[in-house]
Parts: structure tokens; C-alpha cells; sequence
């Protein structure tokens, strides 16, 4: 299966969404390949700090240009791709081969504007494909504290988007997502107990129900 990891706006936490991905993936003993697909390559440059450090099991990284050539990713269990607009090719073409997309929302009205562009998009990009690829959203970086409304206001705004399905498990803003990444690690890797570990568990076993059963 082929999931892009994909948004218009800067900051929504792709990258690190993708690399918890392919390791917990790689955990679960699937033939993953990652493909980097934004030119800031955030997701390259994590993926050479773990192989520096020496953790297991790696990530298997490919370039952008494998894109183009989809008939070569068939060999892979799970092919996951980060992109963004900053290579607004690359997007498209990703979209044109994604069996799904995964859009991580942070909760602003700015964010929730530029996910209904993200949409009108993909809607474009796929009017000739037979069968349009799935779009996923869930709140990514939402609020800690309970006083504080606008994650709930974000994915009360979420559901009601025509052509895209609302994942209920979300990841708040910790700590451990951002230093986990930085050291080249998973964030259930670094800590197995902490509350982001266990977001994270959560989001990954509706994400892919198969690799648990």
C-alpha cells in the first residue's frame, strides 16, 4: 500500500508522522520503504541521524524520482511518502499513485482551510483516476490542557469535510515527538510508557489494523 503524507501548509508534523511510521512498520516486521519527497528532506536528515547512532531496524530511504516508476514499489509490504508544496510535482505525482492519503491537521482555522484547498486538490489531481485514492485526517499537535477548545473545534470542523474520513485518535503537542525525532528515534522507542508513546499506539493501530491482526 502506498500512504502519502501530505498537507499545503508548512509545520503540520509530516515528516515526523512518516518516520514513526516506517519504524513502527519495520518493527512489525513489513518490507517498508520510505521516499522523501520534500525538498527540506527532514525525513532524510532523521533517517541519517538513526543510522549514525546505530538503532534497529533501520529505514530503508528512496529518492523522489521513484515516483515516477510505481511498477518498482510493488516488491515493498508499505510505502510511505512525505511531501509538501514545496515540490508541487512531486505532490501531484504522489497523489496520482497514493492508495490513501494521511493529512495530519494541527488545530487552527488556518490549517483547517488549507486541508479543504488540500482536498479541492487531490480532487483535481485524481478526476482521471478510476478510483480516487482515500484521504485520512486526524489532529495532529493538538492541545494538552483541557481548558483550551480549539483541537476539539478543529476536528468538530474536520468531520464535517465532504470526501475525507476523521481518525478520532490524535497526537497531542509533546515534547517527546520533537526529542525523540532529534535523536533519531521513534517516540515509543524512546519512552514505551510515556503519553505520546501511547497516542501514537493508538493512531498507528487504526491506521494499519492488518499488521495486529
Amino acid at each position: 500500500m502506498i500512504t502519502v503524507i501530505g498537507s499545503l501548509k508548512g509545520g503540520s508534523g509530516k515528516s515526523t508522522i512518516a518516520f514513526n511510521l516506517a519504524v513502527w512498520l519495520a518493527y512489525a516486521r513489513r518490507n517498508v520503504l520510505a521516499i522523501d519527497a520534500d525538498p527540506q528532506a527532514t525525513l532524510t536528515d532523521v533517517v541519517e541521524v538513526r543510522e549514525e547512532e546505530g538503532f534497529e531496524p533501520g529505514v530503508r530511504l528512496a529518492h523522489k524520482e521513484l515516483l515516477w516508476y510505481p511498477e518498482r514499489l510493488g516488491e515493498y509490504d508499505e510505502v510511505l511518502v512525505d511531501v509538501g508544496t514545496a515540490d508541487l510535482e512531486s505532490l501531484k505525482q504522489a497523489i496520482r499513485i497514493a492508495d490513501r492519503i494521511l493529512v495530519p491537521v494541527p488545530p487552527s482555522q488556518a490549517d483547517i482551510w488549507s486541508t479543504q484547498r488540500f482536498l479541492r486538490l487531490i480532487g483535481a489531481v485524481s478526476e482521471n483516476r478510476g478510483e480516487p485514492p482515500q484521504v485520512l485526517a486526524f489532529i495532529n499537535r493538538g492541545d494538552t490542557h483541557r481548558a483550551v477548545r480549539e483541537s476539539d473545534e478543529a476536528a468538530a470542523a474536520l468531520v464535517s469535510l465532504p470526501n475525507v474520513e476523521f481518525i478520532e485518535s490524535r497526537l497531542a503537542q509533546r515534547t517527546a515527538f520533537r526529542r525523540s525525532f532529534s535523536e533519531g528515534l521513534a517516540v515509543f522507542e524512546m519512552d514505551p510508557r510515556s503519553k505520546g508513546a501511547q497516542e501514537w499506539n493508538a493512531l498507528a493501530a487504526v491506521l494499519y489494523p492488518q499488521v495486529l491482526g
